[in-house]
């Protein structure tokens, strides 16, 4: 059978449209194109051919899942999907590529079901889901490797919502992320399948409404709610421990949704084999489909979060400020998240660059901590912990500026003001020589750095923005 394979992509970019942010599907797929249909070691693999090495690992790494899908719903035997670089592709004049603009966004008609007085919305497209925290997505969870398997399956139920995944389970210690990857399917199904019926809720909260069903009589609307959705969405299932009238309604709401292939996700802080206070025809049924587990992040995927949440946040933190920070994390993704915004606030409050030593401080404050990773809380002189390198950070911060424009050549007004501020305030706080402050910033002479602190100390004398700057600069590095 020939296969048109720029029509077969469009295809495919059309069913994967509704479900990533147009600024992403614009990013990642614009002038891409299928460049083979074959068969590869006994496999049907299509190839799709992107213009950049970035493109393609973020492709891979977020929205593989999402492609296959879509050319499987097209040509139900194609077994893998790959992605090749072609540099020609990042030229603006080939037509090669598929142009995403003129793939339209289609409106898609609000649909909102309400199915008890509780105002819960669980299905709308122009309206989020009251229960959802739409801030909860599959694009911003930070999957590093160690938690790939987990997102991966996320991204397929969200896509195919009671397919090969259903049910899936997903365990992991409190604040590893379980909640934002469970609420994130239902988001993302939400946007792919609006007319869907979708119900979250807390394990706790499924109690509560048992007894409350029970005590008023009216177990045949609670049953009407939860055996109706076409998807189920229950966090902390260990919640069920014990609870024997709950655990049996579960179990036949479980059963009738599965049954109609409608379906059901789960968390828990323990692989079903442990929840030993539960039915053991629960937690045999929890594990018959997908059952994976969520680990607490290494150390460059807590760092890639922290960048994550500062671009929600709108700011710019250095780099060292956030490894800092991620170092001295190891239990939970809240602590680690709440470590930053305590960090943001004080150096809102105070006017000031967030620094390491204002994190460390953070540290000390919130858990009293004896000992920080990288930083001696004890030291009374707090110039002798202080580097050059220290300063150049916290100047290139101040001026929104980047290391490397700091040390560089270029005399630009905008870089050259801010790097003799910093050769000034190395020299003159910390006592460096000229000669050393030169090889600091790359092998200058010293004769230029002497140049920078005799303008520096000229302009003090009369130029008021500046003394506030240096001012403020020496309030952030703590001299």
């Amino acid at each position: 059978m020939d296969v048109n394979l720029r029509e077969l992509w469009v295809k495919v970019l059309t069913r994967i449209e509704p479900t990533i942010t147009r600024t992403h599907f614009v990013t990642w797929f614009q002038r891409t194109i299928v460049t083979s249909l074959a068969e590869k070691n006994g496999k049907k693999v299509v190839v799709v051919g992107v213009p950049t090495v970035m493109a393609r690992d973020w492709v891979i790494g977020k929205y593989k899942v999402k492609v296959l899908q879509a050319f499987k719903e097209i040509i139900s035997d194609i077994d893998d999907v790959e992605f090749e670089v072609l540099g020609r592709l990042a030229d603006k004049v080939n037509a090669e590529g598929v142009d995403i603009s003129k793939i339209s966004t289609k409106e898609v008609k609000k649909v909102q079901k309400v199915r008890d007085g509780s105002g819960d919305v669980y299905v709308s497209s122009g309206v989020k889901s009251k229960a959802l925290n739409p801030r909860y997505t599959l694009e911003n969870f930070v999957a590093g490797k160690e938690n790939r398997l987990p997102h991966a399956a996320a991204m397929a139920v969200g896509n195919m919502p009671g397919g090969i995944y259903n049910p899936m389970y997903i365990y992991g210690g409190p604040g590893h992320g379980k909640t934002h990857l469970l609420q994130a399917i239902g988001n993302a199904i939400l946007e792919r399948f609006p007319e869907k019926v979708i119900r979250y809720v807390t394990a706790e909260r499924f109690v509560s409404e048992v007894c409350d069903a029970i005590r008023n009589r009216d177990m045949a609307k609670f049953k009407d709610i939860y055996r109706k959705v076409d998807v189920l969405l229950i966090d902390d299932v260990q919640f069920f421990g014990k609870k024997d009238s709950s655990q049996q309604e579960f179990f036949h709401t479980f059963n009738e949704l599965y049954d109609s292939n409608k379906q059901v996700v789960l968390t828990s802080d323990r692989p079903p084999s442990e929840l030993d206070d539960l039915d053991k025809r629960l937690t045999s049924r929890f594990g018959m489909g997908m059952v994976t587990e969520i680990l607490f992040p290494d150390f460059e995927t807590k760092v890639a979060i922290l960048q994550q949440k500062c671009l929600e946040l709108q700011v710019i933190i250095d780099p060292e400020v956030l490894q800092f920070i991620a170092g001295n994390v190891n239990t939970n993704i809240r602590e680690l998240e709440g470590v930053l915004r305590q960090v943001i606030a004080e150096a809102q409050i105070e006017n000031r660059v967030p620094t390491i030593r204002c994190a460390a401080e953070v540290f000390k404050k919130l858990y009293r901590a004896k000992e920080i990773i990288g930083y001696d809380l004890d030291k009374k002189n707090e110039k002798v912990s202080m580097t050059a390198r220290d300063v150049m950070n916290v100047v290139a911060c101040y001026y929104r500026i980047t290391l490397e424009d700091l040390m560089s050549e270029v005399r630009k007004k905008e870089f050259l003001v801010p790097r003799q501020v910093c050769m000034y305030l190395i020299r003159h706080e910390l006592s460096e020589s000229y000669e050393r402050i030169g090889q600091d910033f790359g092998g200058k002479k010293h004769t230029t750095v002497m140049h920078a602190c005799v303008q520096i100390l000229k302009k003090l004398k009369k130029d008021s923005r500046l003394v506030r700057d240096i001012n403020a600069i020496k309030r952030d590095i703590g001299l």
